[in-house]
């Protein structure tokens, strides 16, 4: 069985990607949810806790709140 690596055993270049994939997924979330709050009911396709619940999914969530779950 290979070992999982430790955050020790990431080089500086890994760490840093990483770092900024989690920092890229944070923002996405959070300016998703707060995108959902402020939105009327109306102006969501389908229910509001359902696309909360999708967003919380790694990127793809966020995504797909800004490209199917808003109404023009």
């Amino acid at each position: 069985m290979a070992k999982k690596k430790t955050w020790n055993d990431l080089t500086t270049a890994q760490r840093a990607g990483l770092l900024a994939l989690i920092s890229l997924q944070a923002s996405l979330a959070a300016s998703a949810w707060a995108d959902l709050a402020a939105q009327p009911a109306s102006k969501v396709q389908g229910s509001k806790g359902k696309w909360a619940a999708i967003i919380a999914i790694n990127f793809i969530g966020p995504i797909l709140y800004f490209t199917r779950g808003r109404r023009p």
